[in-house]
């Protein structure tokens, strides 16, 4: 199989247009029309692939792997084996270790154009890859299923050994557009009566504790603003996604607004939690147009399965079997209202 470079592709349906690198499976641009039907880019990043080559970004837009958040002190055992990753926060491993899925160059299988444009990425990662069990075979479809809808498709199978897998995306939104500002007077509802609380290492204690009476309550919609600071430096929890209604097959996990704008987010998965995390750790990013990122400059909603589950028996398993395949969806739905 040629190697193949990193480059940018385009889906674009008339009303919406993503654009999407091979490096990382990452959004670099998404631009979404506001009420009064004028476009702009809602996601933070680069206007080159430069700075996600030379590892500047954070995290902007990409799908990390083969498990995303964090894993307590790079560690794990399976069916009695101890395995060991690389450490690269804190104490603990993130998001796939040092080189994740979001820092490899996938194959392009196929790029689609017309009304429902999509593209679709593979990528197998080896036995051992930054410690982890197995061959896995990975694909991810982005695709434009409505004017106003972006989905995301990932599928991972392990060829021969089991092995946790955990896949999440990564953009960063700013609804008001990527050089506006703060995520501040956002808001945003988030189906879910939970939070997995964590240790002074971002590491959940196995914990499942109700959000009603803190400022982690987002049940029904609240300003981001409201009480980010009761909470450190702002919001970077997983919350486990328990009373949001369910279409085709997906549950409604979070609806984030702004109000100059009117833009509207719907975000639909099948994963059991949400990574809400509010660009605690952006600071001074000089990203696309020169414009520059700071602190809560917008917000990641990462679906997933809740960090450290292969350490926490009584959380939602992220083993798969050779024989068995992870799937993961979720459909970005934009309105404006």
């Amino acid at each position: 199989m040629a190697e193949q470079n990193p480059q940018l592709f385009e889906l674009n349906n008339g009303t919406m247009k993503l654009i999407v690198s091979n490096y990382g499976c990452t959004i670099t641009s998404l631009f979404i029309p506001d009420k009064h039907g004028n476009l702009s880019d809602v996601v933070l990043g680069f206007d080159t692939l430069e700075p996600y080559l030379n590892r500047v970004a954070p995290y902007f837009g990409c799908i990390v792997g083969r498990v995303a958040n964090r894993t307590k002190e790079g560690k794990f055992t399976l069916n009695g084996i101890e395995y060991t990753l690389p450490i690269n926060n804190g104490p603990n491993s993130l998001h796939g270790g040092l080189k994740g899925f979001d820092k490899v160059v996938w194959e392009v299988a196929e790029h689609k154009q017309g009304d429902n444009p999509s593209i679709t990425f593979k990528y197998r990662a080896r036995d051992g890859e930054e410690g982890y069990p197995g061959d896995l075979s990975v694909t991810a479809t982005y695709t434009l299923t409505s004017k106003t809808t972006l989905r995301l498709d990932m599928e991972a199978v392990p060829e021969n050994k089991p092995t946790p897998v955990s896949l999440a995306q990564h953009t960063y939104w700013n609804l008001a557009g990527h050089n506006s500002g703060t995520i501040l007077d956002h808001t945003a509802q988030i189906f879910a009566k939970h939070i997995t609380p964590v240790d002074q290492t971002q590491i959940p204690t196995g914990e499942i504790k109700p959000v009603e009476g803190t400022p982690f309550d987002f049940t029904t919609e609240k300003k981001i603003g409201t009480s980010i600071h009761e909470v450190g430096i702002g919001y970077d929890h997983n919350y486990v996604l328990d009373c949001g209604e369910e279409k085709a097959g997906l549950k409604h996990a979070v609806k984030l607004k702004d109000p100059v704008s009117s833009r509207v987010l719907n975000l639909w998965t099948n994963a059991p939690g949400l990574q809400f995390y509010t660009a605690n750790y952006v600071n001074g990013i000089v990203g696309k147009g020169g414009a520059v990122y700071g602190k809560h400059s917008a917000v990641c909603m990462e679906t997933q399965g809740f960090p450290n589950a292969i350490n926490q028996p009584n959380f939602p398993s992220v083993v798969v079997q050779p024989g068995g395949k992870y799937e993961h969806s979720m459909v970005y739905e934009f309105s404006v209202e």
